[in-house]
């Protein structure tokens, strides 16, 4: 085994790992979701919460298609597969279900403070929960990312 396979075998660990850290918290809140158009409370629910509720639903929805999508890709594919783009595909599935799940928990955080606050702290506190989501999950790491790229450059003089 050379050393891209070893570099190969270690990115696709992380990535399951990862995958295994979020995909419970995800279909956690799915779960959740499920139970809200059963609720007593549901009728009275105004039709932007509606909407916040409906969102919440579908890109939760969407995230798990996303997070589950390496588990069809490697079963289906079969072996021998290409790692290289079997990683590449399940990165691009695994960042589009992070964005979506950001996307859910700002409607739902909107959701459930518009319910008990009314909409004075509703948009303020799904507003805060979308920036802090964007610089931790991707401002954070994009940066750390262009950085060291900028400092792996050979500097030309």
């Amino acid at each position: 085994m050379d050393g891209d396979d070893r570099d190969e075998d270690r990115e696709l660990s992380e990535l399951l790992s990862e995958l295994r850290v979020v995909l419970p918290g995800v279909t956690v809140l799915f779960a959740f979701l499920l139970t809200v158009p059963f609720t007593a409370r549901f009728g009275s629910l105004t039709g932007p919460q509606r909407g916040a509720y409906f969102v919440a639903f579908l890109t939760t929805a969407t995230s798990i298609v996303f997070l589950v999508g390496e588990v069809a890709y490697h079963r289906l594919r079969g072996k021998p597969y290409d790692k290289v783009k079997m990683i590449t595909t399940v990165t691009r599935q695994t960042v589009a279900a992070v964005a979506l799940l950001g996307v859910a928990l700002v409607a739902v955080v909107f959701l459930v403070s518009d319910v008990l606050y009314a909409g004075s702290v509703a948009i303020p506190l799904a507003a805060a929960i979308a920036l802090l989501s964007l610089v931790a999950w991707f401002g954070i790491p994009l940066a750390r990312r262009r950085r060291s790229l900028r400092q792996d450059r050979p500097t030309t003089r």
